[in-house]
């Protein structure tokens, strides 16, 4: 692990200290996991952005997905 220093205005400070004592947890731990929950908001914000792309690229053509209404199984 790897120790860093951080400065917070005091208001991101306080609410901070309010969420780290409501879910009764440590600030390390409570950052750690804001940074990864980030870092995936990050990564699936960029797939999204790929796929746009390529549907942009390669519009859908009328009619191609049409095959799988047949397949669909529709439960009542």
């Amino acid at each position: 692990m790897t120790t860093i220093q951080l400065t917070l205005d005091e208001e991101l400070r306080l609410r901070v200290d309010e969420a780290v004592q409501q879910q009764q947890t440590t600030w390390p731990e409570f950052l750690r996991e804001a940074l990864i929950h980030y870092l995936e908001r990050l990564k699936v914000r960029e797939q999204e952005r790929q796929h746009r792309e390529g549907y942009q690229r390669y519009p859908v053509q009328k009619g191609e997905f049409d095959v799988w209404e047949e397949e669909q199984v529709w439960s009542v």
